[in-house]
Protein backbone atom coordinates (compact mmCIF):
# COMPACT_ATOMS: atom_id res chain seq x y z
CA UNK A 1 0.00 0.00 0.00
CA UNK A 2 1.39 3.46 -1.46
CA UNK A 3 0.28 6.61 0.46
CA UNK A 4 1.02 10.08 -0.56
CA UNK A 5 1.63 12.54 2.47
CA UNK A 6 1.05 16.26 2.18
CA UNK A 7 1.79 18.14 5.36
CA UNK A 8 0.46 22.26 5.52
CA UNK A 9 -0.96 25.43 7.12
CA UNK A 10 -4.37 26.41 6.38
CA UNK A 11 -3.63 29.57 4.26
CA UNK A 12 -4.52 32.00 6.48
CA UNK A 13 -3.30 35.61 6.37
CA UNK A 14 -0.99 36.16 8.49
CA UNK A 15 -0.19 32.26 9.18
CA UNK A 16 1.26 31.36 6.03
CA UNK A 17 4.11 33.03 3.78
CA UNK A 18 5.38 35.68 5.87
CA UNK A 19 8.07 36.45 3.73
CA UNK A 20 6.23 36.71 0.76
CA UNK A 21 5.27 40.17 2.81
CA UNK A 22 6.64 42.72 1.55
CA UNK A 23 6.54 43.15 -1.06
CA UNK A 24 2.62 41.64 -0.85
CA UNK A 25 0.11 41.84 1.75
CA UNK A 26 -0.78 39.11 4.28
CA UNK A 27 -3.84 38.41 2.17
CA UNK A 28 -2.26 38.01 -0.94
CA UNK A 29 0.67 36.07 0.65
CA UNK A 30 -2.33 33.61 1.86
CA UNK A 31 -3.75 33.76 -1.69
CA UNK A 32 -0.47 32.63 -3.20
CA UNK A 33 -0.11 29.96 -0.30
CA UNK A 34 -3.30 28.53 -0.97
CA UNK A 35 -2.61 28.18 -4.75
CA UNK A 36 0.39 26.39 -4.05
CA UNK A 37 -1.58 23.97 -2.08
CA UNK A 38 -4.39 23.73 -4.45
CA UNK A 39 -1.73 22.87 -7.51
CA UNK A 40 0.49 20.45 -4.89
CA UNK A 41 -2.82 18.45 -3.79
CA UNK A 42 -4.26 18.29 -7.19
CA UNK A 43 -1.11 16.65 -8.65
CA UNK A 44 -1.08 14.44 -5.59
CA UNK A 45 -4.43 13.54 -6.44
CA UNK A 46 -3.45 12.73 -10.21
CA UNK A 47 -0.79 10.27 -8.97
CA UNK A 48 -1.28 6.69 -8.90
CA UNK A 49 -1.90 5.89 -4.87
CA UNK A 50 -3.68 3.57 -2.67
CA UNK A 51 -3.87 6.12 0.34
CA UNK A 52 -3.29 9.65 0.03
CA UNK A 53 -3.28 12.29 3.58
CA UNK A 54 -3.19 15.74 4.39
CA UNK A 55 -1.60 16.20 7.98
CA UNK A 56 -3.44 19.81 8.39
CA UNK A 57 -2.95 22.48 10.52
CA UNK A 58 -6.08 24.24 10.86
CA UNK A 59 -9.12 23.21 8.68
CA UNK A 60 -10.16 22.13 5.12
CA UNK A 61 -11.33 24.50 2.92
CA UNK A 62 -12.96 24.28 -0.59
CA UNK A 63 -8.59 24.05 -2.04
CA UNK A 64 -9.04 20.60 -1.26
CA UNK A 65 -9.76 17.71 -3.44
CA UNK A 66 -11.91 14.76 -2.72
CA UNK A 67 -10.17 11.34 -1.94
CA UNK A 68 -8.06 12.90 0.97
CA UNK A 69 -8.15 11.83 4.40
CA UNK A 70 -7.49 15.01 6.46
CA UNK A 71 -5.03 14.21 9.77
CA UNK A 72 -4.43 17.05 12.57
CA UNK A 73 -1.21 17.98 13.14
CA UNK A 74 0.41 17.36 16.83
CA UNK A 75 2.17 20.29 18.16
CA UNK A 76 5.67 20.69 18.49
CA UNK A 77 8.51 21.46 16.35
CA UNK A 78 8.49 20.48 12.70
CA UNK A 79 10.56 17.71 13.14
CA UNK A 80 7.94 16.55 15.59
CA UNK A 81 4.99 17.04 13.65
CA UNK A 82 7.08 15.17 10.20
CA UNK A 83 7.50 12.51 12.45
CA UNK A 84 3.62 12.35 14.03
CA UNK A 85 2.67 12.19 9.99
CA UNK A 86 4.98 9.52 9.17
CA UNK A 87 3.71 7.72 12.27
CA UNK A 88 -0.45 7.93 10.88
CA UNK A 89 0.86 5.64 7.88
CA UNK A 90 1.67 2.22 7.28
CA UNK A 91 3.72 0.91 4.54
CA UNK A 92 5.70 3.01 1.78
CA UNK A 93 5.12 6.51 2.29
CA UNK A 94 5.97 9.45 0.31
CA UNK A 95 5.83 13.21 1.90
CA UNK A 96 5.68 16.30 0.34
CA UNK A 97 5.09 20.02 1.74
CA UNK A 98 3.01 22.86 -0.07
CA UNK A 99 5.75 25.11 -1.18
CA UNK A 100 6.46 23.30 -4.50
CA UNK A 101 3.71 23.83 -6.69
CA UNK A 102 5.67 23.00 -9.50
CA UNK A 103 5.69 19.30 -8.43
CA UNK A 104 4.53 16.39 -11.18
CA UNK A 105 3.05 12.89 -11.00
CA UNK A 106 5.91 11.60 -12.26
CA UNK A 107 7.87 13.39 -9.82
CA UNK A 108 6.04 11.65 -7.31
CA UNK A 109 5.82 8.22 -8.53
CA UNK A 110 8.32 6.59 -6.69
CA UNK A 111 8.77 2.66 -6.47
CA UNK A 112 9.79 2.06 -2.62
CA UNK A 113 10.10 -1.52 -2.88
CA UNK A 114 13.57 -0.61 -5.43
CA UNK A 115 15.38 1.11 -2.05
CA UNK A 116 14.91 1.87 1.50
CA UNK A 117 14.30 6.03 0.92
CA UNK A 118 13.65 8.50 -1.19
CA UNK A 119 15.04 12.29 -0.70
CA UNK A 120 14.39 15.18 -2.27
CA UNK A 121 16.49 18.33 -1.70
CA UNK A 122 15.58 21.81 -2.16
CA UNK A 123 17.91 24.83 -3.38
CA UNK A 124 17.65 26.61 -0.07
CA UNK A 125 19.17 23.33 1.82
CA UNK A 126 15.83 21.78 3.06
CA UNK A 127 13.98 19.19 1.72
CA UNK A 128 10.89 18.72 -0.28
CA UNK A 129 10.03 15.14 -0.36
CA UNK A 130 11.07 12.53 1.49
CA UNK A 131 10.01 8.86 1.27
CA UNK A 132 10.46 6.02 3.28
CA UNK A 133 9.61 1.95 2.42
CA UNK A 134 8.94 1.75 6.80
CA UNK A 135 7.37 5.46 7.70
CA UNK A 136 10.03 5.52 11.19
CA UNK A 137 9.04 8.52 13.12
CA UNK A 138 12.32 8.21 14.18
CA UNK A 139 14.47 9.09 11.96
CA UNK A 140 12.70 12.54 12.00
CA UNK A 141 12.99 13.25 15.52
CA UNK A 142 15.34 15.64 16.11
CA UNK A 143 16.15 16.91 12.95
CA UNK A 144 16.77 20.74 12.92
CA UNK A 145 13.98 21.88 10.69
CA UNK A 146 14.05 25.09 8.65
CA UNK A 147 18.19 25.75 8.67
CA UNK A 148 20.33 25.95 5.51
CA UNK A 149 21.57 22.25 6.96
CA UNK A 150 18.21 20.81 7.33
CA UNK A 151 18.73 18.16 4.21
CA UNK A 152 21.84 17.50 4.77
CA UNK A 153 21.62 16.34 8.22
CA UNK A 154 17.92 14.45 7.20
CA UNK A 155 19.94 12.53 4.50
CA UNK A 156 23.08 11.88 6.98
CA UNK A 157 20.58 10.82 9.28
CA UNK A 158 18.88 8.44 6.60
CA UNK A 159 22.52 6.91 5.24
CA UNK A 160 23.32 6.38 8.99
CA UNK A 161 20.20 4.02 9.77
CA UNK A 162 21.63 1.67 6.99
CA UNK A 163 18.65 2.85 4.33
CA UNK A 164 19.76 2.29 0.59
CA UNK A 165 18.81 6.32 -0.34
CA UNK A 166 17.71 7.14 -3.71
CA UNK A 167 17.67 10.85 -4.87
CA UNK A 168 14.78 13.25 -6.24
CA UNK A 169 15.70 16.01 -8.61
CA UNK A 170 16.99 19.59 -6.55
CA UNK A 171 13.43 21.64 -6.53
CA UNK A 172 13.04 25.55 -5.43
CA UNK A 173 10.29 26.33 -2.59
CA UNK A 174 8.16 28.80 -2.41
CA UNK A 175 9.57 31.26 0.65
CA UNK A 176 10.45 34.66 -1.34
CA UNK A 177 8.72 37.17 -3.78
CA UNK A 178 11.91 36.07 -6.32
CA UNK A 179 11.01 32.13 -5.47
CA UNK A 180 7.23 32.88 -5.85
CA UNK A 181 8.33 34.57 -9.37
CA UNK A 182 11.03 31.43 -10.45
CA UNK A 183 8.60 28.77 -9.71
CA UNK A 184 5.41 30.42 -11.47
CA UNK A 185 7.84 30.72 -14.43
CA UNK A 186 8.40 27.07 -14.40
CA UNK A 187 4.20 26.14 -14.22
CA UNK A 188 2.82 29.24 -16.11
CA UNK A 189 -0.73 27.75 -16.72
CA UNK A 190 -1.24 26.87 -12.95
CA UNK A 191 -2.96 28.03 -10.30
CA UNK A 192 0.12 29.59 -8.62
CA UNK A 193 0.87 31.42 -11.84
CA UNK A 194 -2.51 32.72 -12.25
CA UNK A 195 -2.38 33.99 -8.58
CA UNK A 196 1.15 35.14 -8.53
CA UNK A 197 -0.23 37.68 -11.35
CA UNK A 198 -3.44 38.77 -9.61
CA UNK A 199 -1.41 39.62 -6.65
CA UNK A 200 1.16 41.20 -8.57
CA UNK A 201 -1.17 43.55 -10.73
CA UNK A 202 -2.89 44.77 -7.37
CA UNK A 203 0.72 45.68 -5.34
CA UNK A 204 3.78 47.15 -6.02
CA UNK A 205 5.15 44.47 -7.85
CA UNK A 206 2.70 45.34 -10.73
CA UNK A 207 2.76 49.19 -10.66
CA UNK A 208 5.15 51.62 -13.04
Amino acid sequence: MTTLLVIAKEPRPGRVKTRLTPPFSAEQAAALAEASLADTLWTVAETPADRRVLALDGAPGPWLPPGFDVVPQCAGGLDERLADAFARCTGPTLLIGMDTPQVTPALLTVDLAECDAYFGPAEDGGFWALGLADPDPALLRGVPMSVPETGAVQRRRLVAAGLRVRDLPRLRDVDTAADAAAVAALVPHGRFAAALARCAAHSGTGRR
